[in-house]
């Protein structure tokens, strides 16, 4: 009988010894998302000091308090709408949406009466971890299966590293030759990567927009499940505004000589992982998000560039919004620190059907078309 830790990699090398080399995205998927042993979809994910991964909502309610006051300010910003939602996709146990909740009672009732709260959450386990820690807003919750299963809302759409973590295609080429796709294969008695031509024309399409490096050899990783999930986010939102926190670069970062070799790390522990080939379902993969694709695609469905900038900078924007409370100094440096945190990540703000009233987050950002390289 296969042991939990088995299961994973049978399942993957039964699929490959039937159909052949599978494409890495595939693999991620079932190393993430497969509903029985996927990293996240077993509930398997642990976040914090004693766990694999350390984020914004393992330093303590501080994060979703100045996700909160934003959020009002949306809320003020559409003229106090009867019905304001927010939706959270990625919300792991629940603590940012009890943050969020507890600090906008706490400080905005007129904004508690108007908010629900919605949830995206396919995977039974995590959602009934979600209900038993938001227990005392049951009113206010609702869950959805997935963004499709969304009625069309007002408010803002929310996710904190959510897209970094969306199957990728994997990508190399030799010189100034043709694109070669990375597949996952059979090595020995583990498995090992393989390389194949492309054919998918979404992908094609896609890698003409990343700039000949010139190295001798050059690797990367292109997200389309991320360009997919704003075409799918769009339309369901009437007015509002989407945020989404996260780690990566403009275009002209991502793809530069300094990562030829891409930027693809699997981690377990708070330690890097030799590959993310190794003990599937045990390990966090991820992928820099590619910010300047994902607001091109944002345009291409009607919604608005409102900002980009990095966690420092959004922070300090959110001071003028609230004071942090006495002991929360530690937190606040946490979140702010250049060399942890407060570079680390980057917040893309969209819109639609809203003026351009500035967000208070974005106070201090760039011009986010320059930075992007979107002119």
């Amino acid at each position: 009988m296969l042991t939990s830790d088995q299961a994973p990699s049978e399942f993957i090398r039964q699929t490959i010894h039937q159909k052949g080399p599978v494409g890495f995205d595939w693999f991620m998927e079932q190393a993430l998302y497969h509903p029985e042993f996927g990293y996240y979809s077993s509930g398997r994910c642990q976040i914090g000091r004693q766990g694999d991964y350390f984020t914004n909502v393992s330093v303590g309610p501080l994060f979703g308090r100045l996700l909160a006051a934003q959020f009002s300010e949306m809320w003020e910003i559409l003229d106090r709408p009867t019905h304001f939602t927010i939706v959270e996709q990625g919300a792991h146990h629940g603590d940012f949406a009890k943050d969020v909740l507890e600090a906008v009672r706490e400080r905005a009732p007129d904004f508690l009466s108007a908010l629900r709260y919605c949830v995206i959450e396919p995977f039974p386990v995590l959602q009934a971890r979600q209900r038993e820690r938001l227990h005392a807003f049951s009113e206010k919750l609702m869950w959805r299966n997935s963004v499709a299963d969304l009625k069309p809302f007002s408010g803002v759409h929310f996710s904190n590293e959510l897209l970094d973590s969306m199957p990728v295609r994997l990508v190399s080429r030799e010189h100034d030759e043709d694109w070669q796709e990375r597949l996952v294969g059979i090595s020995g008695e583990g498995l090992g990567f393989v390389t194949g031509p492309i054919t998918d024309e979404k992908l094609l399409r896609q890698l003409e927009k990343v700039p000949r490096s010139g190295d001798d050899y050059y690797e990367t990783e292109v997200n389309l499940a991320a360009l997919d999930w704003i075409g799918e986010v769009s339309p369901k939102l009437i007015r509002g505004f989407v945020i989404a926190v996260d780690y990566g670069f403009p275009r002209t970062e991502f793809y530069t000589k300094e990562r030829r070799t891409g930027t693809l790390q699997a981690r377990a522990a708070h330690r890097a992982v030799s590959s993310p080939l190794v003990e599937p379902g045990n390990v966090d993969i991820t992928a820099h998000v590619d910010w300047t694709s994902v607001t091109e695609r944002a345009e291409a469905y009607g919604l608005n560039l409102i900002g980009f900038t990095d966690q420092y900078h959004f922070i300090t924007g959110m001071l003028a919004r609230l004071t942090p409370q006495e002991g929360e100094r530690r937190a606040l440096q946490t979140l702010l620190h250049p060399e942890f945190l407060g570079t680390r990540f980057q917040y893309l703000a969209l819109g639609k059907e809203v003026g351009e009233e500035p967000l208070s987050g974005f106070r201090f950002a760039r011009d986010p078309r320059k930075v992007l390289g979107l002119w």
